[in-house]
């Protein structure tokens, strides 16, 4: 008979909030007494250090195309409203041996004025709400004291936003911390010590505030760039941006894969910075509302030059410039005018590379060929970029006009 006493439980290591139970001690019958084995701990116990110590911490997943473009609006309707005065007072000063005081009532304070400021840190229009109301005034009070004013109330929108009223244009957001007072607050009412002359001792007349500004905006961003870079569907648009920049915008083998704009930054050794924007292809007959229609090319309207690039896998390359140029005619008059290079994109595939002499023989000028996924010949095309944006400064400052930089 063993006696009960060699056994005994004790918790021994927990895991994962889960606890393992084992045996104190082992007995093993023998001819003349019992041999004690303990156990070893490390078989059933985990460090719960050892656990944490090789535990990640959690990265934040990229947003997919589609949620980008839920995320992403370029026009908005607001309607913004300026803070309520503050009302004025009457009342009269009342004083132990003071038989006539006099009025002493304040003024009301001012409403807040609505503002729109330009913030780098914001890409879209998403966050900008379709009601704003401004901050209103406090009312006067006793013993001349003025009602506080209403605070500011700034809107947040990003750099490019177009303000209108109707059809004016009120405002051109183009610049990092411009701002536009979108609504003006009511005026505080006065009291009646504000009333107070020599023919009336003891007004009691006071006015109320008055309420603020209220107007309906239609806000519209256009992306602000350097290079705006046009292309038809699957022409390697974004893989050329993700080649010259550090902008990740989607890549895949079916066409309309960019939904929305993308501004991709291109580093040079002497510091300098040119905003590269890619927005979604273009097809044939665009401006009749076909595949995503020109409402995109708002975006490039602020690029001083382009780059347009053109498919040389496919057969008769050298008809989508011509493509492409009259598209934006019919969305602008003069844009495809602009200062311009040609980029022939997928250089590596061999069909490409026979029909490259027909496509420079057909535009009659040079045009750059290179291959966004292999990154063949990328350095020609980056200090072509250069000479276009080194032009466009200088002709920034002959006319007096400080160029944009990033």
């Amino acid at each position: 008979m063993i006696p009960s006493r060699l056994f005994s439980a004790r918790p021994q290591a927990m895991l994962e909030g889960v606890g393992f139970w084992m045996l104190a001690a082992r007995v093993v019958p023998g001819p003349s007494c019992l041999l004690l084995l303990r156990a070893s701990p490390r078989l059933l116990s985990v460090s719960c250090a050892d656990c944490t110590k090789h535990q990640e911490p959690p990265r934040k997943q990229p947003l997919s195309e589609k949620k980008l473009k839920q995320h992403f609006v370029d026009h908005r309707r607001v309607l913004v409203r300026g803070g309520h005065g503050g009302n004025g007072v009457s009342c009269f000063h009342s004083e132990p041996r003071k038989e006539f005081g006099g009025p002493d009532g304040g003024d009301g304070g001012n409403g807040g004025h609505v503002i729109l400021r330009v913030d780098q840190q914001v890409k879209s229009l998403s966050s900008v709400l379709s009601r704003y109301q401004g901050f209103d005034g406090e009312d006067g009070g006793r013993k001349n004291c003025f009602g506080r004013n209403g605070a500011v109330l700034y809107i947040r929108v990003p750099v490019g936003t177009l303000v209108k009223e109707g059809n004016e244009v009120l405002a051109d957001l183009s610049r990092p911390g411009d701002e536009f007072i979108a609504a003006v607050g009511g005026t505080g009412g006065k009291g009646n010590r504000f009333f107070l002359a020599n023919d009336n001792r003891a007004p009691t007349t006071c006015t109320p505030g008055q309420p603020g500004q209220e107007r309906v905006l239609f806000l519209e961003l256009k992306t602000v760039a350097h290079a705006g870079l046009v292309g038809f569907p699957n022409a390697g648009k974004s893989s050329l941006l993700r080649a010259i920049s550090n902008a990740r915008p989607a890549v895949a083998a079916y066409p309309f894969t960019t939904l929305n704009p993308h501004v991709g930054i291109v580093h040079y050794e002497d510091h300098q910075q040119i905003a590269v924007a890619d927005i979604p292809g273009i097809i044939r007959g665009a401006h009749q509302n076909r595949g995503l229609g020109l409402a995109f090319l708002r975006h490039i309207e602020r690029c001083p030059f382009l780059l347009f690039l053109v498919d040389l896998s496919v057969p008769e390359p050298w008809t989508q410039l011509d493509d492409l140029k009259y598209e934006l005619e019919q969305y602008d008059e003069g844009l495809s005018k602009r200062p311009y290079t040609v980029v022939a994109n997928k250089i590596d595939l061999p069909q490409a590379r026979a029909r490259l002499p027909q496509l420079q023989a057909r535009l009659g000028q040079e045009a750059i060929a290179l291959s966004a996924a292999t990154g063949e010949n990328l350095e020609e095309l980056l200090l072509r970029l250069k000479e276009l944006h080194d032009h466009h400064v200088a002709t920034e400052l002959e006319h007096g006009r400080q160029p944009l930089r990033w």
